[in-house]
C-alpha cells in the first residue's frame, strides 16, 4: 500500500487499512499507532492547546518528520485519532439500530434504542482497556475546549448515526413535540459523555459502590433512568 499524507476525505479508509496486520510495509503500522496513542493520551490529559507536536513525538518515540508525513498538522492528527476510535462505535450503533423492532417478549422500543445508542460508546470507551478509557476522557475534555474544531470533528464522525437515532427516538415518542425530544436527547448526550470521562468522582463519593466503568451495570441503571426522562410529561 502506498502511504500518502492523510487527507480528511479519505482519512477513515487510510487508517482502517493501516490497522490491518500484514498490509503495507511493517514499519508504517506501528509508527502510526504509536503516534495516535501518544497523542490521545496527551490530548486527554492536557487538552489540545496544552500539547505540542514535539511532545507527541517524544511520547511516541518517533521523529517530528513522521508526524508531518502521516498527518501534516496537530489538527489533522486529532481528527485522525478521533475518527479511528469513532468509526467502530458508529458502525456498531447502526448495526444495533437495524435490530431494534417491536415484538412479543422484546423490551419497549425506547429501551431498545437507548441501549443500542449507549452500549457501543460505553463498551468501546470504558471496557476497551487503556485506549478506550483515553478516548472517553479525550471526548469529554474536547467538549469544553477547541470548540470549532471539536464540533467539526464530532459532526463528521457522529452526525449521520446520531441523527438516525434521534429520528428513531422521536418516532418512538409520538406524544412529544420534536423540540422536546431534541432537548432530552441533548441531556442524554451530556450524561453519556460525563460517564465516559471516567473522572472517578462518583467512586470517591460512594466508596466504590457505584462503578460506571462496569458497562452492564452502568447500562442497567442508566437506560431506565433516561427512559423515564424521555417519557416525562412536558412542563412549562
Amino acid at each position: 500500500m502506498s502511504v500518502k499524507r492523510i487527507e480528511t476525505r479519505k482519512m477513515g479508509s487510510d487508517l482502517a487499512a493501516m490497522d490491518r496486520p500484514g498490509e503495507g510495509p511493517g514499519v508504517q503500522i506501528p509508527t502510526v499507532d504509536r503516534i495516535l496513542s501518544a497523542a490521545a493520551r496527551l490530548f486527554a490529559a492536557r487538552g489540545m492547546a496544552g500539547v505540542g507536536l514535539r511532545e507527541i513525538t517524544a511520547e511516541a518515540g518517533v521523529n517530528l518528520a513522521a508526524v508531518n508525513y502521516y498527518f501534516g498538522s496537530k489538527e489533522k492528527l486529532l481528527e485522525a485519532l478521533f475518527l479511528r476510535r469513532a468509526q467502530p462505535i458508529t458502525a456498531e450503533r447502526m448495526r444495533l439500530l437495524a435490530c431494534c423492532a417491536e415484538g412479543p417478549g422484546r423490551p419497549p422500543m425506547l429501551e431498545q434504542l437507548l441501549e443500542a445508542f449507549l452500549r457501543p460508546a460505553f463498551s468501546l470507551g470504558l471496557e476497551a482497556g487503556v485506549d478506550g478509557a483515553t478516548f472517553g476522557r479525550l471526548r469529554a475534555r474536547l467538549s469544553v475546549e477547541s470548540e470549532e474544531l471539536y464540533r467539526r470533528i464530532v459532526a463528521q464522525a457522529f452526525n449521520p448515526s446520531t441523527r438516525a437515532f434521534l429520528d428513531a427516538i422521536d418516532a418512538a415518542l409520538p406524544e412529544l413535540p420534536r423540540a422536546e425530544v431534541e432537548w432530552r436527547f441533548h441531556f442524554m448526550l451530556g450524561t453519556m459523555i460525563y460517564t465516559m470521562a471516567g473522572s472517578g468522582r462518583i467512586q470517591s463519593i460512594t466508596e466504590g459502590q457505584c462503578r460506571p466503568g462496569e458497562v452492564d451495570m452502568a447500562l442497567a441503571k442508566l437506560v431506565p433512568f433516561l427512559c423515564a426522562g424521555f417519557r416525562a410529561p412536558v412542563t412549562g
